[in-house]
């Protein structure tokens, strides 16, 4: 590959322009052009997440991704962020399983801004050992703050016991200890290894043209980054066999008003093509206000404020849950309901008005989903980096009206009918009450 390579991958009218170019370094860029927006949201796509560390290194990928924020050779901390609060944009970055994100959101003017900074961040963060020591009671202090939201916890906590002491099962921030032992060396090499341009989807959204967004980009990420040629890290696919799930019982004492439960199974891998059918079975189930768990849990009986399910699925791993909030001494109550409820729902008593019910919220979640351009700009870069295919919104909604009564039926036999997982969080003293 000796130049970049431009192609079309959804037309204007297929719900783009969205074009997509892939320089010599294998750097991709993405854009989808939407005019009659006065903002753009621009965004630095890194395919690395915690699942990639090995567990000397737990942490490493978010601790790195806090580091990248304290300080380049052109800016230190401060200006990075006032040079963009000057202008009223918005920036910040997130850490996943499978990747990190840098974004930030600006007036359209102002894209030149945002690219300078954000590129320059990616390509010659100084990760000095004064800021790597500093940075570590920051993160000491999220873990601990993450760590009192009980409501949150307890899904980190439902993870390590689905999946164990696995990089899908350890919690993305790492652990204190796990911190402390992370050294400046360490650090850098993981930064080196893993930050590469090939590893790298540029993804914008908003008023903008594309040849624009890729001399932007071009000229960022070579103002330090000289690399040689290179095809594009593929896309991350799952081994014939899928990660190991564990299960059972965990009850953690907290001396807290509300009792939190978690009762999970395993679920479908990215790639299947069943997930349509699961996110309709997600609203059938519990998803909305008329979902059979809001119902019978809240409507009917009063028993929890907050009832609804959830789901992840990753490269060759997925799960499907249940969360209740309760105050403690209905927990076994709201237990009983919940699992009988889902034993009725594997057993195929899905009504054919759910079955609607299902589909219209899965629509209008997909196209409600969509209507600002940070939800664009993720959109087109998960599909680069994460799926490997980019479908028009015209051939979701299809693939979802294609959804019948019985596979529903059959997925919610599948899924349902597994061995559970049961993570409970509260004033609890009795364990013997929680049983899977």
């Amino acid at each position: 590959m000796t130049r970049a390579i431009t192609s079309t991958l959804l037309s204007p009218e297929e719900g783009g322009p969205v074009k997509r170019t892939v320089l010599p370094s294998g750097l991709r860029v993405l854009s989808q052009s939407v005019p009659g927006f006065r903002s753009v949201t621009f965004g630095v796509w890194v395919g690395v997440g915690s699942r990639d560390e090995p567990v000397h290194l737990s942490g490493a990928t978010h601790f790195l991704e806090h580091l990248l924020f304290k300080g380049t050779e052109r800016r230190d901390a401060l200006e990075i962020s006032a040079s963009l609060d000057a202008v009223g944009g918005e920036m910040n970055a997130f850490t996943g399983k499978e990747y990190t994100c840098y974004y930030a959101r600006v007036l359209d003017s102002d894209l030149p801004l945002a690219v300078d900074v954000i590129c320059d961040m990616i390509t010659s963060a100084t990760l000095t050992e004064e800021d790597i020591e500093s940075e570590r009671d920051v993160i000491d202090e999220e873990i601990a703050m993450h760590a009192d939201e009980t409501s949150d916890h307890i899904h980190d906590l439902f993870a390590e016991q689905l999946w164990g002491n696995t990089p899908l099962g350890r919690s993305i921030t790492g652990t204190p200890e796990s911190v402390a032992g992370l050294t400046p060396r360490q650090v850098r090499g993981w930064y080196r290894r893993r930050y590469l341009p090939a590893n790298i989807v540029v993804s914008v959204a908003g008023n903008v043209e594309h040849s624009d967004v890729v001399r932007l980009v071009r000229k960022a990420f070579e103002r330090h980054w000289v690399t040689a040629e290179s095809e594009p890290a593929p896309v991350r696919r799952g081994s014939a066999r899928r990660v190991a799930t564990y299960g059972g019982v965990q009850v953690h004492h907290r001396d807290v008003e509300q009792a939190h439960l978690v009762l999970g199974m395993p679920g479908l891998v990215r790639s299947d093509e069943r997930r349509y059918a699961a996110g309709v079975l997600h609203g059938i189930v519990g998803g909305g206000m008329s979902s059979r768990l809001f119902q019978e849990v809240r409507e009917k009986r009063g028993l929890a404020y907050s009832v609804f399910t959830f789901g992840a699925a990753y490269a060759d791993s997925g799960m499907v849950g249940v969360y209740a909030g309760c105050l403690p001494k209905k927990a076994p109550e709201v237990l009983e309901v919940v699992r009988a409820e889902l034993e009725n729902i594997a057993s195929g008593n899905i009504t054919p008005d759910e079955l609607l019910r299902g589909k219209g919220q899965m629509r209008g979640s997909v196209v409600m989903g969509l209507e600002d351009t940070g939800a664009k700009m993720t959109r087109i870069a998960k599909a680069e980096l994460v799926y490997g295919e980019l479908p028009t919104v015209d051939q979701i909604l299809s693939r979802i009206d294609a959804v019948t009564l019985d596979d529903v039926t059959t997925l919610a036999a599948e899924l349902y009918a597994g061995a559970q997982t049961l993570t409970a969080m509260g004033p609890f003293t009795d364990k013997s009450l929680f049983t899977v």
